[in-house]
């Protein structure tokens, strides 16, 4: 049944309200001039997944000393009691090198998670709007952003789950491991693989509905500004005009983002330092208030990590060519019979 569908909205007998303006069709699909490749072709998918490994891999990495400082203000508030304090204790116990610890893991697990979740994103954005039709693809659209970035993150956190662990153990366990090299067989020989997967549910709790809040508020955002903020249409604005109305949004929806998120964030954190412990144990620890911890370093990195990720992702489209579709226009169909409604 889904691949019928599939294959439906691959050859052209649906069509989405997220298409590339200014095309015409080729095949079944739609191409303009200046692209390198076919709106929702394997190619497109392909590059999209190589823009969502430079947009996540790299801002993630780049944080490591915020993220580092969260997960232990997270585990740790007794030694740790804000964010400027704990980058003091850090450098004055380990040197500056310090605050880098886990960035390995974190460069390998969330590049293997963006090329996940902005990959699959834009799959399942297309599929799903192929299936429920174009007017309803529109006029569900936030739905459509919910269910297509919740669905991509499922397989993203998949991807990214062991070396999150990883990370958080060298990050929040002292003297337990330094690098990658030396964390992964000790975990490996004191638990097997089940501490590599043992944070999967905290983490899809974490991820997902971070995700669709990230997707949603980003694609509701863009619309909202070139609507009621920027002076001319997006087909006017340059690419680098743009790109700054892609970084603004981002900010916005990554300051939601860490606030729903942050919650199983801490739970993350407190599982992965903490051998044996169950959600429940950890929960009953923590308190209402112990799941708020650190979220002002979290909302500070979430908002840059965000808003870099999608202006690195929309650079990257720019750059390689990839087709950069607006945002989601009314059919004609739907616009006539809403017009036709109001003449009766």
């Amino acid at each position: 049944m889904f691949s019928s569908m599939f294959e439906a909205a691959k050859n052209g007998r649906f069509i989405s309200p997220f298409t590339h303006a200014n095309c015409e069709p080729v095949h079944g699909r739609e191409i303009a001039a200046a692209d390198s490749c076919e709106f929702g072709s394997t190619k497109y998918f392909v590059l999209c997944s190589i823009g969502g490994i430079l947009s996540c891999g790299s801002t993630h990495t780049l944080v490591t000393p915020l993220d580092l400082v969260k997960c232990r203000l997270q585990v740790d508030s007794a030694k740790y009691k804000n964010l400027f304090n704990g980058i003091k204790v850090t450098v004055a116990e380990e040197g500056a090198v310090g605050l880098t610890k886990g960035w390995a893991p974190t460069l390998i697990g969330y590049s293997a998670q963006g090329l996940c979740k902005f990959g699959f994103y834009e799959w399942f954005k297309i599929f799903y709007s192929g299936v429920v039709g174009e007017e309803n693809a529109y006029i569900y659209r936030t739905t459509l952003f919910l269910a297509s970035s919740a669905s991509a993150e499922f397989f993203a956190d998949i991807a990214l789950c062991p070396f999150e662990a990883i990370k958080v153990k060298i990050q929040t366990s002292p003297g337990y491991a330094n690098t990658m090299r030396q964390a992964y067989p000790k975990m490996l020989a004191e638990e097997g693989m089940t501490a590599f997967y043992k944070g999967i549910t905290p983490l899809w709790s974490r991820q997902i509905p971070y995700t669709m809040m990230k997707f949603a508020c980003f694609e509701r955002t863009v619309e909202l500004l070139y609507k009621s903020v920027v002076p001319k249409p997006r087909s006017e604005c340059s690419k680098g005009e743009q790109l700054v109305v892609t970084f603004a949004a981002g900010y916005i929806a990554g300051v939601f983002c860490a606030i729903v998120s942050h919650p199983a964030d801490v739970m993350v954190s407190k599982l992965n330092q903490s051998k044996g412990a169950t959600i429940g144990q950890i929960a009953k620890t923590l308190g209402f208030a112990g799941m708020w911890k650190g979220l002002g370093p979290r909302v500070i990195m979430i908002g840059t990590l965000t808003a870099l990720q999608w202006f690195i992702y929309d650079g990257v489209k720019v750059m390689l060519g990839i087709p950069r579709p607006p945002p989601a226009e009314m059919p004609e169909s739907l616009r006539q019979k809403l017009e036709g409604n109001k003449g009766d």
